[in-house]
């Protein structure tokens, strides 16, 4: 025992340094006044109140919309890769799997770079449509363009936890389902769906949470006028320098996400309840 304290003693330093004095910064600063300096400050909550101007309300509503289509798709997607994919042998599951992980070992931000020379009115995508006879379409600083990077960006964070309960799911319950009258549709959803929903739920909480609080993807694809929640924090800090503001930001964002990990783990528990 004495043994594992000592083990674990400098992780708490750097958790201490790393995790709970930044948090606990943010917090003061999203309370208080004064700028970034840590003197003559002042306890307001104004920081707070600002986030009720139309501009702002936008900006989470935007985020809220662009977050909501890329994870039903994720889901979509997603599901459907996982899906196929747990009907292989398990060593082909392996390299399949490592497939969809690839792209995650390459920067987020050349990733982007790369979708940039592919939409671009010059790219490669408007060259090809260009030699068909369609003629040249402007992709780059739209929607379509951010939520297209994004879904590439996140699709794996779907795919790996319902590839996971899939496959740790007993294939004896299906065959008891078609053993007792049930069709493709009705062991889908009656079995396979249901003993799936842990892995469903922690993918769209992992996806959601990274589109609505990524700023490289929407500052690239969308030209910087698509200011999602993480773009108006980056903001806040480096342009602005409203660290304050910035602060609040963060603290809500950070509050919704406790409080949407709280709820996936009461879904998590009474599904498992259920079964």
């Amino acid at each position: 025992m004495r043994h594992f304290k000592s083990l674990i003693r400098p992780y708490l330093v750097w958790s201490f340094l790393l995790i709970i004095i930044p948090l606990l910064l943010i917090v003061l600063y999203s309370v208080t006044t004064g700028g970034n300096s840590l003197l003559n400050i002042q306890f307001t909550l104004d920081n707070f109140k600002k986030i009720a101007d139309p501009i702002y309300r936008q900006v989470f509503l935007r985020s809220l919309k662009i977050g909501l289509i890329t994870t039903l798709i994720c889901l979509l997607l997603g599901y459907t890769l996982a899906y196929v994919i747990s009907g292989f042998r398990e060593r082909t599951q392996t390299t399949l799997i490592l497939f969809v992980t690839i792209p995650m070992w390459i920067n987020t931000l050349l990733r982007t770079y790369a979708w940039i020379s592919l939409l671009s009115d010059n790219g490669v995508i408007n060259s090809f449509l260009n030699r068909l006879g369609i003629g040249r379409m402007s992709i780059m600083y739209t929607d379509f363009a951010v939520i297209l990077g994004m879904v590439c960006d996140l699709l794996p964070f779907m795919v790996i936890p319902i590839h996971t309960a899939l496959a740790k799911m007993d294939k004896s319950l299906i065959e008891a389902s078609y053993d007792l009258g049930a069709n493709r549709r009705q062991t889908f959803w009656k079995v396979t769906f249901k003993l799936s929903i842990p892995g469903v739920i922690n993918g769209l909480t992992m996806v959601f949470l990274l589109s609505i609080s990524t700023f490289v993807i929407p500052k690239l694809l969308g030209g910087g006028q698509y200011v999602l929640i993480g773009n108006l924090i980056e903001k806040q800090f480096i342009s602005v320098g409203d660290w304050n503001f910035g602060s609040a930001i963060s603290l809500i964002l950070a509050v919704a996400i406790l409080i949407m990990i709280w709820a996936t783990k009461k879904i998590d528990t009474s599904e498992g309840g259920e079964r």
